[in-house]
């Protein structure tokens, strides 16, 4: 027999197709050979989280062959691709996600039965790695899937911090930060790719010269050096073939010792520079109080940005490009301020590294470059000390205002004599000590810029950077929100998603607008019991963990009311403890009246330093221990706050919700991704009608969707008039209640200081304006009970809030990004 050689052996693995061709004997080998050859096991010997690792290994075996696929097709054919620039990736986990993916759930689920193991309880082993906040964290992961999904070429970059999001315990009611140790038992989704390594620059000074054509040139002179290490981690897509790559880089000292002048101060400064060096990438993004930890957050963003664009440099010249058609190669979008620093490092490497003029490599830098601004916010609009900059990287800021002295050249003559205009549109902040604004750098250095929904991309043209809209208004586009069905339907809820699929077959789960045709099936009585059935099916499951993880035992018949996001002052979660407060009183003053249960669900962290969401918690657990406890309450009422919600803890929290409360004052919420995903599975939203929500509403119908309170146009109005939250005390008896048991220390054992700061916050300066939405928010809670009585109509409501958000899909606004931003295409 002659020999197989290693061409055809490689053909043959991969030409494995896993969703067509893998038999359970197959899943079965490769899992116990993973258990053997991998962790040194047997299945009567392994732990949970080696069972968990092998059958990782083996999904990871699936996945190879069309990974490695999609990189070298990609590099066959040169193909133009999209590169995420994120500091924050909310990942959540991989496993579930990718056996949705490449419909092997079913088929993995009979393998283990052999071996007498459920596919749920080593799925439950995965430890998620936090690498990003909030649902901002995990717009990017969401498009990545969409990415994958239809087939277009991309590639995310960002950092892979030691510690990711802090865990979150509550003791007392006190938050408490746990470190997140995600790594503790290694990864096995990721691959290190040493080889790639790169080399980063800081601090120094820098020297100007002429080259040998007598050309101006500046030389960076640097301080230190850190070696940057890449992590690839495979993203899958839907039905797919195509599986694009997430690459997290990992500082590393750069160790080079010559032995023939070796000696012990050489050995020991080698050894004490490490654990600063990989103090780079070790934690999630540091509170951002003192200067040395400012600097460490500006080395981070700089550290992975220098990586990823050398990395990509490196690509392109690799396939026999040249750095002239950069921009026809990558097109790199900067999710948020945090990236835009990259604009200066592309124009260093391009002018500094390989000598291209400045008006060329400006050019290249200007076509690259796309900007996705999150936030609302001022304060997170992120700016540096020219000091800071300066000593970090001197050669950046040189190039900054050069930036800014051509671009305010050109302002000049636009606006002649405006010196106002100037100030405004200056990538340096004058006033008092001065900044850089990197806003400002990300949009002048950028073809398109947008937010995350269509209202808050009017917001941005409005009110955050208008001077910029009014200078490019056509560098602005209008982009929705949107999230991945397969994460948050298909994976969250599957007897909904198996429902849903009854009836209008699964394209649906490609095409999230199908499910338009579910409003077909509203006369079908059946089909709402079913509906109906799945709700109350998800609720009795998420009741039983509040039980075993919180110690509460809650009605699973009564309302499951929720509000699962950053616990913030603008997002006022605070309002709602008025509301409970409110009702608790309700049923104490008449403890003999017909009420509908009611069980209230908080999630979310707060910052370490953030002293008012940390009080605001406190009051969430002090409301919920008096109310809890009340025997005059009962199952009526009921408060409880789940800790360390995560993507995976969310996904079971949703599918239960009955209604999704969104309490954020007006003008303050930027996207949608946190409303959309309950309603995704049924429930019904309440909130201001306000950006992301109010594109909800009008998807849905108005009158399926709970609104109230003042709208943007109305608290502006108010606030110019004189906003008084005096008056709103003293005129609302109920709220006067509600304030005067939380100051005289009735939820705080009779200590009245406990939440004074919070008590005086509102009655003097109420900035997000609680008390001015507190009727409103009364009335629309009434209302919220009244319709739950009516079961057919709540359900027909349920119904049309998920037949209705088609238009949602991360799928469809990636596709919009591609055709009308990125310009890539499908390969």
């Amino acid at each position: 027999m002659n020999p197989l050689s290693p061409d055809s052996i490689v053909s043959d693995l991969m030409a494995v197709d896993p969703q067509t061709t893998l038999s359970l004997d197959d899943l079965q080998r490769k899992f116990a050979a993973n258990l053997l050859y991998l962790q040194g096991q047997l299945p009567t010997t392994a732990t949970p989280q080696e069972l968990y690792q092998a059958l990782a290994y083996t999904i990871r075996q699936v996945l190879m062959p069309d990974w490695v696929k999609t990189i070298q097709q990609d590099a066959q054919n040169k193909v133009k691709r999209v590169c995420y620039f994120s500091t924050e990736y909310a990942l959540g986990c991989h496993l579930a996600n990718h056996l949705i993916n490449f419909n092997l759930w079913e088929p993995l689920q009979q393998s283990l039965e052999a071996f007498n193991l459920k596919l749920q309880d080593l799925i439950d082993q995965e430890i998620q790695p936090s690498l990003g906040y909030g649902n901002v964290s995990q717009l990017p992961i969401d498009q990545l899937d969409s990415l994958s999904t239809l087939n277009l070429p991309a590639i995310a970059y960002g950092i892979r911090y030691e510690f990711g999001v802090f865990d979150q315990e509550i003791h007392q009611g006190w938050q408490v930060e746990k470190v997140d140790k995600w790594l503790r038992y290694g990864n096995p989704w990721e691959i290190a790719r040493p080889e790639a390594m790169v080399e980063v620059k800081l601090g120094g000074h820098t020297e100007a010269y002429y080259d040998e054509q007598g050309r101006y040139r500046v030389r960076w002179i640097s301080l230190r050096r850190i070696k940057g290490v890449p992590y690839d981690t495979p993203i899958s897509g839907y039905q797919s073939h195509r599986i694009n790559t997430l690459r997290l880089w990992k500082a590393e000292p750069i160790v080079s010792l010559n032995y023939q002048d070796f000696n012990l101060e050489d050995y020991y400064g080698t050894v004490q520079g490490k654990p600063y060096v990989e103090l780079l990438t070790k934690v999630l993004y540091p509170h951002d109080e003192p200067i040395q930890e400012k600097q460490l957050r500006l080395e981070q963003q700089f550290f992975f940005v220098s990586c990823s664009l050398q990395d990509m440099i490196r690509h392109h010249l690799a396939t026999g490009k040249t750095l002239d058609t950069f921009d026809q190669s990558y097109t790199i979008q900067l999710h948020d301020t945090p990236s835009a620093i990259a604009i200066a490092e592309l124009m260093r490497l391009l002018i500094d590294e390989y000598g291209l003029e400045w008006e060329q490599a400006w050019s290249i830098t200007r076509q690259t470059f796309t900007y996705v601004n999150p936030t609302l916010l001022p304060e997170l609009q992120e700016k540096w000390p020219i000091g800071l900059l300066g000593s970090l990287l001197p050669r950046h800021l040189e190039i900054i205002y050069e930036i800014n002295n051509r671009f305010l050249i050109n302002i000049r003559s636009q606006y002649p004599g405006d010196f106002s205009k100037l100030a405004k549109l200056s990538l340096i902040d004058e006033t008092g000590e001065r900044y850089v604004r990197m806003t400002h750098l990300a949009c002048v250095g950028s073809y398109a810029i947008n937010g995350i929904s269509n209202w808050q991309t009017e917001r941005l043209q409005q009110a955050i950077i208008p001077d910029f809209y009014e200078l490019s208004p056509e560098k602005f586009r209008t982009i929705s929100s949107g999230i991945t069905p397969r994460r948050w339907l298909v994976l969250a809820n599957s007897n909904l998603t198996h429902l849903i699929t009854s009836k209008i077959g699964n394209s649906w789960i490609k095409n999230l607008t199908d499910l338009h045709r579910l409003e077909a099936e509203l006369d079908q009585p059946e089909f709402r019991l079913a509906w109906r059935k799945i709700k109350e099916e998800n609720k009795q499951q998420l009741a039983s963990y509040i039980k075993l993880n919180c110690g509460i035992k809650v009605n699973p018949d009564s309302i499951f009311d929720i509000q699962i996001e950053r616990i913030q002052e603008y997002k006022r979660q605070h309002l709602n403890i008025l509301k409970i407060i409110t009702l608790y009183n309700r049923i104490r003053k008449n403890p003999n009246g017909d009420y509908v249960p009611q069980t209230f669900i908080f999630g979310g962290k707060t910052a370490p330093g953030y002293v008012m969401g940390k009080l605001m918690i406190k009051l969430i657990h002090a409301v919920g221990q008096v109310v809890n406890s009340d025997s005059i309450i009962g199952d009526r009422l009921k408060v409880v706050f789940i800790p360390n919600v995560n993507i995976t803890l969310s996904q079971r929290i949703y599918p239960a919700a009955d209604v999704s409360e969104h309490l954020a004052m007006a003008g303050k919420k930027a996207g949608g991704l946190a409303i959309l995903k309950p309603a995704l599975n049924g429930a019904l939203t309440m909130g201001i009608v306000d950006g992301a929500s109010a594109e909800l509403r009008h998807a849905v119908g108005e009158e399926n969707f709970f609104d109230f309170g003042l709208n943007l146009p109305e608290t502006e109005a108010l606030k110019a008039k004189g906003y008084n939250p005096w008056s709103y005390y003293h005129g609302n008896e109920n709220l006067r209640q509600c304030i005067d048991q939380i100051a005289s220390g009735y939820f705080s054992q009779g200590d009245p200081n406990l939440f004074k700061t919070l008590i005086d916050a509102l009655l003097y300066h109420d900035e997000y304006m609680l008390f001015a939405d507190y009727q409103s928010y009364m009335d629309c809670q009434d209302q919220v009970i009244q319709t739950y009585q009516n079961w057919e109509k709540w359900t027909r409501m349920s119904i049309l809030n998920v037949a209705r958000l088609g238009r949602f899909s991360s799928d469809a606004i990636v596709q919009t990004y591609s055709e009308n931003i990125w310009h890539i295409h499908p390969v």
